[in-house]
């Protein structure tokens, strides 16, 4: 069974893993691959949306992740989060600097009334914010959906490439209404159906290996650790 696929590129975000989470949640595959995938395997996977994780870095920094540029061009629905919009900025011709003041915690944002990723959103919310660069201007061809009174755009949107960007974390549960903008990027914008689940992965990885291995043996390594005994439990199952 196929199901449609968000993939999250990691640049290293304490939160990269939530992002699945509630994308999951959501009845919606996702994985998580590294910030340096090549626009070729990502074209070859077909996902319907690519999320950019945030990360620890400033984008000044030397040693600071930066994903192939060419992603931008591939049309596929992008939502860049925190460094993720900052790197989908930079990329695009947008400028990006140093926040004047770290902002960490709660900020009041208010929303624009043309937002497709925020109109399920009130037009003034609470969001969670930790970055310490800011975007000064939003690349050619983007919308600035919301702002709040540190930053001159917490949100941007190009309707047209479906490339959007946030300055915030909507996948935490400090954000109010964060479901609901995780919710309009996956099925709005990117046409998810969301006909995923838990039980339908473990039934169809199940059925995956008892098609492969038939009347085969199977030697398994097993760790302790969570994932090879989650391989080992779904193998045991199949044969």
């Amino acid at each position: 069974v196929s199901h449609q696929t968000i993939v999250v590129l990691d640049f290293g975000s304490q939160y990269t893993q939530l992002i699945a989470r509630r994308l999951r949640e959501l009845s919606v595959l996702t994985e998580i691959l590294p910030f340096d995938i090549t626009p070729k395997e990502l074209r070859d996977r077909d996902p319907a949306g690519i999320i950019l994780s945030g990360g620890p870095r400033s984008m000044s920094h030397p040693e600071a992740p930066h994903c192939d540029a060419q992603i931008f061009a591939l049309k596929i629905p992008i939502l860049g989060i925190c460094y993720g919009m900052q790197e989908m900025t930079s990329a695009l011709g947008g400028k990006v600097q140093a926040a004047p003041n770290r902002e960490y915690g709660q900020a009041t944002v208010t929303r624009s009334d043309d937002s497709a990723l925020l109109s399920a959103v009130p037009k003034e919310t609470t969001v969670w914010a930790s970055h310490g660069d800011l975007i000064a201007a939003a690349p050619l061809g983007f919308t600035v959906t919301a702002v709040s009174a540190n930053a001159p755009v917490v949100a941007m949107e190009d309707s047209e490439r479906r490339l959007h960007g946030l300055l915030f974390h909507p996948e935490v549960a400090h954000t109010e209404h964060g479901l609901e903008i995780l919710r309009a990027f996956a099925f709005g914008v990117c046409g998810c159906v969301g006909d995923w689940t838990m039980t339908s992965f473990v039934d169809e990885t199940v059925a995956s290996i008892k098609q492969r291995v038939k009347q085969g043996r199977v030697l398994c390594g097993l760790s302790g650790g969570v994932d090879s005994t989650v391989a080992a439990l779904l193998i045991h199952r199949a044969i």
